[in-house]
């Protein structure tokens, strides 16, 4: 948290991102979760972005510095993802695990920090184990080869 941050914090009310916000924020975060943003989760997440009804009509860049606003609300990159927590809708929650899911797999090998990613997100978002499964079968048979 910055100098002004930590200066003001106490006296301006810090105003909740909207679902759309934290969507991007979601599918940002699992691109970075192994430190390296791949080709094919950068593709995935522009088709996500380009296709979603949630981002219709919205400016990449605009949802992108809001993100970032989340991101310096928790301090850093990893707490950020409590942040996801704020999400209203449940079924912006459950389409948030879906696509981090399929971030993740899109590059062919989910590593570690993405499993833990994915893991942090089922618990933060309320996912329970039974659709988390599901939704990983279903992933499993699009990335199969």
């Amino acid at each position: 948290m910055g100098m002004l941050a930590k200066m003001t914090s106490s006296s301006t009310p810090v105003k909740k991102a909207s679902d759309d916000v934290l969507l991007l924020h979601g599918l940002l975060l699992m691109c970075s979760a192994d430190g390296i943003i791949e080709g094919s989760e950068m593709a995935t997440l522009e088709a996500f972005f380009n296709t979603l009804p949630e981002f219709d009509g919205k400016d990449f860049n605009e949802l992108l510095a809001q993100a970032n606003k989340v991101v310096a609300r928790y301090g850093n990159l990893k707490e950020s993802i409590k942040g996801l927590s704020e999400i209203q809708s449940e079924a912006v929650r459950r389409k948030c695990f879906v696509l981090a899911a399929d971030i993740a797999m899109s590059s062919g090998d989910v590593d570690e920090a993405e499993d833990r990613m994915l893991e942090a997100m089922q618990r933060i978002l309320g996912i329970d184990d039974v659709l988390a499964q599901k939704i990983l079968e279903v992933l499993t048979l699009k990335y199969a080869v």
